[in-house]
Formats: structure tokens, C-alpha cells, sequence
């Protein structure tokens, strides 16, 4: 790709629908206490099923999520990249809008896993996109930048429960508008998505070859097809149109190893990222501060989730890939286990900025690496299914996280969380090849 600006476009307007998949996907922990104080949402173990209330609503998300990566993502295979995410966006809209109105802790759980499934395959068929869109040289800072505008929705959803909780605004609970905002925000991104093109390299693997040309054509700056130009500097050469391939092609001997190395990263993973994302109101909480200051000290600690990935992304293609998700992990092991025995606000926040940081670096550099490890002809299908099991892990890790907050306290948590970073450099350390710099055929060959 000799520019740059037509790629970053594209990302851009993607990323703009994941933003508010994000909104959904960090509303747990800031929407709980809401939830709690209209009565649909019990404290402790007074919940469904003899459990937290708020760990049934993480499950259902987890849940939903595990659903539609595992079993729909395929369909961007199938079906396209486009079509897919378009879809997937207005339903979640739809289901989250309909969870605004609910009147009880089972209706919101059942529309949670609804709306789960369409942020299941949003996310992943985004990844995809992302990935082959962008130039080989800047395919960390793209998933970076990826990162950076979708988690503007974190700040965005913990400031509207922060203030619109303890109201209700026309009668209507303030719980209700975070939702519907977060449901209208999405009909609007998929107004403005609609123009996106399809990913050339998935046309070409369905052998449309003259609709990913024109594509490549605009995003190049060349002319149309018939009025002669020279071949860019560098250019590599397309391959021949290959049939989708089916999800047990990931566990031939070619990709075998990378799969497990991923099932393995994706479990533990999830429980550092949604461990703490998840969960810090009620871990502030926990150092003996009072819900409305807990969701206060959150707000503050969810504003740096955008800006961790805007200043890697200066770095984000100097190292390597996997070298970078080492890195993060060993971080939030460190700063969890530091945040769990403060107690003064200007430190919590100020080590949860940290864990947001790591755990930011660690997001965008992994969702490049994984979708960076299969080919176009399965790769919506293969990460859709590595992927699943970070949602599945968190489905059992939300009960296990509530257990141990009740009995242990933070430091329990964070423990368990510094285990589970533990594992993750284990698997990516040992398993896992190096991606950083190459083109997307040289690291699936």
C-alpha cells in the first residue's frame, strides 16, 4: 500500500461500531450498583441461583459472547466481512434496547446473553477486517488506534452511570437511558458504516477479483482497471482464489500449535482484562469506600482506557508482537497485586490507571496476534473459535471472582488474576511465533 490514509479511513469508521460494542461489553461494572439500588439486582449471594446478581449478569454477557463467537463467527467467513458486522450491529441494538425496558433480573439476564451474540460476532468479524486492511508495517498501530476509539466507549458509560444512576430523568430510571443511549449510539454508527467496502482480501478468496481490484484501486489512488500505471514499489502478489476452508483446518499439523497456544492465552487472559475491567467498583469498593465514590474513583481510572492504546500505538510496531503481550502481562500481575493492599483514593486510582495501561497493551497487541496467525480463508472462523474461550473463562471466572471478593477480599482476587497472567506467559512464550513486520500470507505459509 504506497498511503496510508485510505487504510486509516477504513479503520476508523469500523472501529466506530466496536466503540459502542464496547459500551455494552464494559456496562457490568458500572451499571451493577443501579441495577442493585432499583431493587432487580440483590447484593451478595441474595441473587439468582444462590449467587451475585451482578456475576449472573457478567455470566449471560459472557455467555452470549461465547455463543456468537464460537458458533456465528463463520459466517464472516462465508459471508463476508461487511454484511456480517453490519448485522451483528443493529442486533445488539435491538436486543439492548429491549433490555431497557425489562422488569426483572431474568429478563435482563436473557436479553444480556441476546445482545451478547451480536457482540460476539461484531467483534471478531472486526479483528478481521482490521487485519487485512491494514499495510504489514503498521498493523499494530492500526489495532491500536482500533483499540483506542472503541475504548472511548468505557469512559463514556462509566461517566452516564456515574451521573445519570442516582436519577431518573422524565420518570424514567437513570439505569434505562445508559442503555438506551448505548442502543441509539449504535443505530447511529451503522448510518454511518454503511459506506464501508468489503475486505478486498476476502473478495479475492471468493474469486471476485474485479471488486477487490476497484477497491484496492480507490484505496491506492490508481486509476480505474484499463488505463495503464505502474506497479507500486513493493507490491506482493495476490494468490489464487482458495475456497473457504472449515474450522478443523486449525487443528491440522500447520496450525495445531498456534490453536492451542491461543485456547490456552484466551482462557487465562480474560480473567486479568475482565477480572479487574469488570469488577473495579466493587474492588475499590472493597478497600472501604462507599458506592457512589467507588463509581467515582472508576470513572476516573475508565478515562485512561482510550489513551493507553494512543501512546502504544508510537510503539506499537517497533517490538514484537508477542514480545508486547509479555510485557502486559507481567504488568498487571505486578500493579494488581500492589493495588489490592492500598487503601488512600489517589493511589487506587492512580495503580488502576496502571492495570488499565497493561491491560490496554495487552488488548490491542493481542487482538492483532491472533488474527494475524490464519489465513483469510478461515480466519474469522479459527479466531471466532480461539476467541470463545476467553468469553466461556469468564462466564466461570465472574462466580469465582464473587467468591473470592466475599470471603478474601481485593488481595484474594488479585492473586488470582497474577496466577492467570502467569499462564499467559507461559503459553505465549513458549508456543507462540513471531508475527511483528510480516504480511499476512508470509506468518499463515
Amino acid at each position: 500500500m504506497p498511503r496510508a490514509w485510505p487504510a486509516w479511513k477504513l479503520i476508523v469508521l469500523v472501529s466506530l461500531g466496536g466503540c459502542f460494542e464496547f459500551y455494552d461489553l464494559m456496562m457490568t461494572a458500572y451499571i451493577s450498583p443501579g441495577l442493585v439500588k432499583a431493587g432487580l439486582f440483590h447484593d451478595g449471594k441474595a441473587g439468582l441461583f444462590g449467587q451475585s446478581d451482578q456475576a449472573t449478569f457478567a455470566a449471560a454477557t459472557f455467555l452470549g459472547l461465547f455463543i456468537g463467537t464460537v458458533v456465528f463467527a463463520r459466517v464472516a467467513d462465508r459471508f463476508g466481512r461487511r454484511a456480517i458486522f453490519t448485522a451483528s450491529l443493529v442486533w445488539y441494538a435491538l436486543a439492548t434496547l429491549a433490555m431497557s425496558a425489562a422488569q426483572s433480573a431474568v429478563q435482563l439476564d436473557m436479553l444480556r446473553l441476546i445482545a451478547g451474540i451480536g457482540i460476539g460476532v461484531e467483534l471478531v468479524t472486526i479483528d478481521s477486517y482490521v487485519a487485512e486492511i491494514a499495510p504489514a508495517r503498521l498493523r499494530g498501530r492500526a489495532f491500536a488506534i482500533n483499540q483506542a476509539i472503541q475504548f472511548t466507549a468505557v469512559p463514556l458509560v462509566a461517566f452516564a452511570c456515574w451521573r445519570l444512576l442516582p436519577l431518573t430523568p422524565f420518570g424514567i430510571a437513570g439505569w434505562r437511558w445508559v442503555m438506551i443511549l448505548g442502543a441509539s449510539g449504535a443505530a447511529l454508527v451503522w448510518v454511518i458504516r454503511a459506506r464501508l467496502p468489503e475486505s478486498p482480501r476476502w473478495l479475492e478468496r471468493q474469486g471476485r477479483h474485479a471488486e477487490a481490484d476497484a477497491i484496492l484501486r480507490r484505496m491506492e489512488g490508481r486509476p480505474p482497471a484499463g488505463q495503464g500505471e505502474a506497479v507500486p514499489a513493493g507490491a506482493v502478489a495476490g494468490t489464487a482464489p482458495v475456497a473457504s476452508a472449515r474450522l478443523a483446518e486449525a487443528f491440522s499439523p500447520a496450525y495445531r500449535v498456534r490453536t492451542l497456544m491461543l485456547v490456552i492465552f484466551n482462557i487465562f487472559q480474560a480473567i486479568g482484562f475482565y477480572g479487574f475491567g469488570n469488577w473495579a467498583p466493587s474492588l475499590i469498593a472493597a478497600r472501604g469506600h462507599s458506592v457512589t465514590h467507588s463509581l467515582g474513583y472508576a470513572f476516573a481510572i475508565a478515562a485512561a482506557y482510550p489513551l493507553g492504546p494512543l501512546l502504544c500505538s508510537v510503539l506499537a510496531d517497533r517490538f514484537e508482537r508477542k514480545t508486547q503481550i509479555i510485557a502486559a502481562a507481567l504488568t498487571t500481575a505486578v500493579l494488581g497485586l500492589t493495588f489490592a493492599g492500598q487503601t488512600a483514593p489517589a493511589i487506587l486510582i492512580a495503580l488502576g490507571i496502571g492495570v488499565t495501561f497493561s491491560n490496554n497493551l495487552l488488548s490491542y497487541a493481542y487482538h492483532a496476534y491472533q488474527t494475524e496467525l490464519y489465513p483469510t480463508r478461515m480466519r474469522a472462523s479459527a479466531v471466532g473459535f480461539v476467541y470463545a474461550w476467553s468469553r466461556i473463562s469468564t462466564v466461570f471466572s465472574s462466580f469465582i471472582i464473587a467468591a473470592l471478593l466475599s470471603g478474601m477480599g481485593a488481595p484474594g482476587v488479585f492473586v488470582f488474576i497474577a496466577l492467570a497472567m502467569l499462564v499467559v506467559v507461559a503459553a505465549v512464550g513458549l508456543l507462540g511465533p513471531r508475527t511483528s513486520g510480516l504480511a499476512l500470507e508470509q506468518v499463515s505459509a
